[in-house]
């Protein structure tokens, strides 16, 4: 088991290269566990802490999926969206790693313990920039997450206000010329302003995971040769509905001039091609298509 926190100074070969030119970087880390491999891509997950069911949901499903094909994903170890990125990336294959705003020897929030003990001993790391026994302040936490960017390839933020310390993360990335990245979500619901605003600026659009494999260089094609099979094997009024949406979120109502179906039957089917996984519900009602 490991329990050594290793005290890493900037110039030393064990430097993490991803921050080795970036401004305002770190002059020494503290690590219990493993820093990201260099080799291998990492993905920041970043949202709210009080976040909804759907962006937990996404934040886990995101990162296990990435986790599986090989990406490395970073956090904050904070509750919501940064625990649910955890814990999606330990269901996966590719270790996990959470950047603290105290000593790496403090477990902060005390709730996420187990968390904690999971990613370093699952051969993630845990990362900070402050000493054992420093506790956590409110000013620490904006600075950390500069951290968190640097140390990946690409942002992806699941839930976010217009002013959040995700977005600070966000800001930092596009400093740093890193790759953003939000998952939209429905207008007028204030987790979702961020994410939407940052769409609006330019990031790109998480409709599913294929994006970010994609910008990550990554191709999967056995999951795209199994969602062709899936969509061959439809029925006619399965197809009907899933012919009339895209990757613009749409309602039951949007499939009744093309379909010409009951409403009661579009609803069904909508709930049928979700739980299929061809489809995906990115708001209360809103489907989107998944390949």
């Amino acid at each position: 088991m490991i329990n050594k926190v290793l005290k890493i100074q900037e110039g030393s070969p064990d430097y993490p290269r991803r921050l080795e030119k970036l401004p305002g970087r770190p002059m020494e880390l503290y690590v219990l566990g493993n820093l990201p491999r260099e080799d291998i891509p990492t993905v920041a997950i970043v949202g709210a802490r009080m976040s909804t069911p759907y962006g937990r949901i996404q934040a886990f499903r995101f990162a296990r999926e990435l986790s599986k094909n090989g990406v490395q994903v970073i956090s904050g170890l904070a509750n919501g969206i940064d625990s649910e990125g955890h814990k999606g990336a330990l269901e996966g294959t590719t270790p996990t790693f959470a950047v603290m705003g105290n000593g790496v020897d403090i477990c902060y929030p005390s709730q996420n313990r187990q968390l904690y003990e999971r990613i370093w001993q699952n051969g993630g790391g845990i990362i900070s920039e402050y000493p054992e026994g420093v506790s956590p302040k409110p000013y620490h936490f904006p600075i950390r997450n500069r951290i968190i960017s640097g140390l990946a390839d690409l942002v992806l933020v699941v839930e976010a206000r217009v002013k959040s310390g995700s977005l600070i993360t966000a800001n930092y990335a596009l400093e740093q010329g890193k790759t953003v990245y939000a998952i939209p979500g429905m207008v007028g619901e204030a987790l979702s302003e961020g994410c939407n605003k940052l769409i609006f600026d330019g990031a790109g659009i998480a409709y599913n995971i294929e994006v970010i494999l994609s910008e990550l260089g990554i191709f999967n094609q056995e999951r795209k040769t199994d969602c062709k099979k899936k969509q061959i094997s439809l029925a006619r009024d399965m197809k009907l509905v899933y012919s009339c949406l895209d990757f613009c979120p749409k309602r039951a109502d949007d499939c009744l001039e093309k379909t010409n179906l009951p409403i009661a039957d579009i609803n069904r089917i909508l709930m049928e091609l979700n739980l299929m996984g061809l489809i995906r519900e990115v708001g209360r009602g809103y489907y989107i298509r998944e390949s």
